[in-house]
């Protein structure tokens, strides 16, 4: 997998995945890079718990999944993340703990648990 970084100018830096662009800045107009990935953890779990009430036909429309991060004051860094799988009351009880171990499949979620090694350096390019 290849996603190519861009910088279309001022604060943007845009990804490029496959011809999608997901634009980031600093200035408000998209969300930063930080947000973007505290977002993936939530619409990751997301999709888990769409595909589990899809398969068994239940509907989602009033579903949602609130997440909620706690930071260390001193570090700035993101400790703990909480994901509330809010059902009406018409959903299943038999299904509450299975849509949790469903959002728990989370992609995201696993790589942060076993994270992946970086290796970060440059490479020359000629210019065309």
């Amino acid at each position: 997998m290849e996603i190519e970084i861009t910088f279309p100018g001022g604060l943007e830096v845009d990804a490029n995945l496959g011809g999608m662009i997901i634009p980031t800045n600093q200035d408000g107009t998209a969300p930063t890079p930080f947000a973007l990935f505290l977002a993936s953890i939530g619409t990751c779990a997301g999709i888990y718990v769409l595909n589990f009430c899809k398969q068994r036909g239940l509907p989602t429309e009033n579903i949602r999944i609130v997440q909620r991060m706690q930071t260390n004051p001193f570090t700035r860094m993101v400790e703990k993340v909480e994901l509330d799988i809010q059902v009406p009351p018409t959903f299943p009880e038999k299904y509450k703990a299975a849509v949790i171990r469903a959002a728990d499949q989370c992609a995201v979620k696993k790589h942060l648990e076993n994270p992946p090694v970086f290796d970060v350096h440059t490479s020359v390019v000629e210019v065309v």
